[in-house]
């Protein structure tokens, strides 16, 4: 039966002049968000703080090595939940059964006590968010013909959801926390997520058929051999964990391993391919650098919720007009600001056109300005207590902001236009794999901080960032001459 001109036309401009499907994915990515930041808002204290203040009284080193390995592994899920989606099931259900997933996590860390809510719960949501993370993006490029002048846009309010669920998840979730206990927190982020799913459950028959197809289907022969491969790492994983191998004060580090060696065996499979070209290769040789720069940032970006999230506890003085703060708090004020200042930047580089920096400066400033961000502590070091003041905190992280908008915007992007023809979803994954190692050695990192002697911690890290920086920025006429006509 055909759709009326009518409501095909309200299904196409039903959302701000968009399609009316991109409501429904705006609000699940929302949600998702809100669950995800707000959960992960209280996860480190939670896992360090004594049991009488209701946490697990782990090692501060141990419950940042867990954080790491999480947030790398939510990186690593989205190769995942891209190839069952490319291969087996389609995006728009494995975004579905992705979501389902995440909620199971946030309701287990809400009602199963101890690890065990901490292993099942962050295990599903680290899952779960890899698959929607993925595919969400995905569904909504699809929402528009490669010509439409709405894509853009569209993004831009697919980004403001992520960005207000960034921004709302650990307000709610920190004040729950402080006046009921974590275990409210946790719960409040699964009603967060089943809010999410709820309203996606009712808007799934807006979206476009491409949602459901399975581009490259896996042919039934080779599903066995998968399903064993399967098995296999699970068996492995399982092993080592139960012989003490793998341990939680050691998680971020095996994850970093685990991560570099899927990197350099995704680099030699596309470089000694016969399926690229020459101009191919060398583009692929000049992400090399900006892989690098994109690990090197996100190991100090991601520790918002390691080394931030401790120094918050323990160093800032959070009162407020006689109230004290929840910690979680904190980890709302870098969406405020990239909700500000995404468009300025967006209007600057649109200003500058062809004057503006090349992406390889774009990557070493980023880095730079990481690097400066931590320096930036070093004027607090020294004295004890929670004695550091929040506007202080608000401008190391306005920078944090700033770096961010400098390159993490442009890394996606890079990874498509530098992409051979027959490996454009690998480079994607390598892209998300230099996130994946930057966030689980920002875990990795944390151990070595300590809130009575931190100014070597801020100088080494702050510096070595800086110095990156600097150097791909010297080298930048090289990478650009690699890269063959892309910008």
């Amino acid at each position: 039966m055909s759709v009326p001109a009518a409501q095909r036309e309200r299904e196409q401009k039903g959302f701000f002049g968009h399609p009316r499907a991109l409501a429904h994915l705006f609000g699940v990515e929302m949600w998702e968000r809100f669950s995800f930041y707000g959960m992960q808002g209280i996860l480190t204290i939670y896992l360090y703080y004594s049991v009488a203040d209701g946490g697990l009284a782990l090692p501060e080193a141990t419950a940042t090595s867990i954080v790491g390995a999480y947030g790398g592994l939510v990186y690593l899920s989205t190769i995942v939940g891209a190839w069952i989606a490319d291969r087996l099931a389609g995006s728009e259900r494995v975004l579905f059964y992705s979501a389902i997933l995440i909620m199971f996590g946030h309701v287990s860390l809400a009602l199963l006590p101890g690890f065990a809510g901490v292993g099942v719960g962050l295990g599903a949501v680290a899952l779960g968010s890899g698959g929607l993370k993925a595919n969400a993006t995905s569904i909504v490029g699809s929402l528009y013909a490669p010509d439409d002048e709405r894509r853009d846009a569209g993004f831009s309010l697919f980004y403001l959801g992520v960005n207000l669920g960034a921004f709302i998840g650990p307000l709610l979730t920190g004040l729950a926390q402080e006046e009921l206990g974590f275990h409210y927190g946790f719960g409040l982020a699964a009603i967060g997520m089943a809010a999410g799913l709820t309203q996606y459950s009712f808007g799934r028959r807006h979206l476009p058929p491409e949602a459901n197809a399975v581009p490259n289907p896996l042919p039934a022969g080779k599903r066995p051999l998968v399903a064993g491969i399967v098995l296999v790492v699970v068996a492995l994983v399982v092993t080592l964990v139960l012989t003490g191998v793998v341990s939680a004060a050691n998680l971020a580090d095996i994850t970093v391993v685990v991560i570099i060696v899927a990197a350099v065996a995704y680099f030699v499979v596309i470089l000694s391919s016969r399926r690229i070209t020459a101009v191919e290769r060398r583009r692929v040789f000049s992400f090399i650098p900006m892989f690098l720069a994109s690990f090197v940032f996100f190991s100090l970006f991601q520790q918002q919720f390691t080394v931030v999230t401790i120094y918050s506890d323990q160093r800032l003085d959070r009162s407020l007009f006689g109230w004290e703060m929840p910690v979680s708090w904190v980890n709302s004020i870098n969406p405020i600001f990239v909700i500000v200042l995404a468009g300025v930047f967006a209007a600057i580089w649109t200003k500058l056109g062809p004057r503006q920096p090349s992406t390889p400066i774009k990557f070493a400033l980023g880095t730079i300005v990481m690097g400066l961000a931590f320096l930036t502590f070093l004027p607090m070091s020294g004295s004890s207590g929670n004695t550091t003041p929040l506007l202080m905190l608000v401008l190391i992280l306005l920078l944090f902001t700033i770096a961010e908008l400098l390159l993490s915007p442009v890394g996606l992007s890079l990874s498509t236009k530098l992409a051979p023809e027959a490996f454009r979803t690998q480079m994607v994954a390598l892209n998300f794999l230099s996130i994946a190692l930057g966030t689980a050695m920002a875990g990795s990192l944390a151990k070595y901080y300590n809130v009575d002697n931190e100014a070597p911690y801020f100088a080494i890290v702050g510096g070595t960032a800086v110095l990156f920086g600097v150097i791909l920025a010297v080298v930048s006429p090289f990478i650009r001459k690699l890269m063959s006509g892309v910008h």
